[in-house]
Parts: structure tokens; C-alpha cells; sequence
């Protein structure tokens, strides 16, 4: 049996999150959290004060672990404005979700955040970061600044929308989504 010792705050972030995308937000419960990891409750408290404070912590870690390090990532390599929105791509549909519920994690944020007040702020954050961030690498690639807003309004919304898809088997999440890309790249010579 794992000890509150051995498990990390993040550990139970992430069954935090496995919960959100099986069970809605009412099933972020310390009690099924701790049988889901093994643990006793005790090793709850070891991390958090109380079932409101680890739902604020699952929210800031979402922004910085699903956008900003995403970010910060593609940022990192010298590649071109293009390139970086085709590694932008593979990121958002690569498995790093996985441990959090997959596909329908940023779904569970989204439906969470229809009924809770911090939840709702932090998405709107999330979306304009996101979208701020595919605008500006559109704009490098000879986008006009209207051109540049609608495409990652169309990009990002589909992302949204073939998440879903995707989860039930029927979209190419990551193949939909650079021909997409490609489709909007091409769409004038730039």
C-alpha cells in the first residue's frame, strides 16, 4: 500500500483529475480520491487543507501544466511560426493527458466551469492564453490581425470540438487537426 510519504501532491492531482473526467466535479471527493491511489484519507490532509483547496490547486496546475508549459516547450526549439503550430498540434494531442483522464479532461474543466465560479475564470484565462498564443503564431506567419484572430478561433475550436469527437472513436484528433492547420496555412500565400 502506497504511504502518504511516497505520494506526491501532483499524484493526487491526478487522480483528482481521473475522477473530474469519469465523475464530474462531484466526484472530486477525498474519500474515493484516496481508495482510487490506495491511501487512507489521512494522506489527503498530508497535501491539502480540505477538498476546496485541492480543487484550486487541480485548476492552477491545469493552466500551467496544459497551457503555459506547453507553451514554454514550443517556445524552447528554433523552428519556424509555422513549424511551432504544427508542434503545437502534436502537443495538445499527444498523451501527455493521459494520466489525467485523456482526451476528456480539458471537456470535464470546461463542464465544471458551466456551474463554478473560480473553474469559469480559470478557463476563460486558459482560452484567451491559448488563443493569444495561436493568434500571435499566425501573425508570424503573414496573417493579418483579424485573419490571424478567426483562424485561432477556428483551430482551437475544433480542437475542442474533435476532442470530443475523438473520445467516442470518431474524429483523427491529431490528422483532423494539422489538416486543419495545413488547410489555414495554405489558405493565402504566405
Amino acid at each position: 500500500m502506497t504511504t502518504k510519504s511516497t505520494l506526491t501532491s501532483d499524484d493526487w492531482i491526478k487522480a483528482a483529475f481521473r475522477a473530474l473526467t469519469t465523475g464530474g466535479v462531484q466526484a472530486i471527493r477525498a474519500e474515493a480520491i484516496a481508495r482510487d491511489l490506495k491511501v487512507s484519507k489521512g494522506s489527503f490532509y498530508w497535501h491539502f487543507k480540505d477538498v476546496p483547496d485541492l480543487k484550486a490547486k487541480m485548476l492552477a496546475h491545469w493552466a500551467r501544466e496544459a497551457t503555459d508549459a506547453i507553451i514554454a516547450e514550443i517556445e524552447a526549439v528554433e523552428v519556424t511560426a509555422q513549424e511551432r503550430l504544427r508542434l503545437l498540434v502534436h502537443a495538445a494531442t499527444d498523451e501527455r493527458s493521459l494520466p489525467y483522464g485523456g482526451l476528456l479532461t480539458d471537456g470535464a474543466v470546461r463542464e465544471w466551469a458551466r456551474f463554478d465560479t473560480m473553474a469559469a475564470m480559470t478557463l476563460k484565462s486558459v482560452d484567451e492564453r491559448r488563443l493569444g498564443y495561436i493568434a500571435d503564431l499566425l501573425g508570424h506567419c503573414g496573417f493579418s490581425s483579424s485573419e490571424s484572430h478567426s483562424g485561432a478561433s477556428a483551430l482551437y475550436g475544433a480542437l475542442i470540438g474533435l476532442e470530443a469527437l475523438a473520445a467516442n472513436g470518431l474524429a483523427d484528433l491529431r490528422g483532423d487537426l494539422l489538416r486543419l492547420l495545413e488547410a489555414l496555412l495554405g489558405s493565402t500565400s504566405r
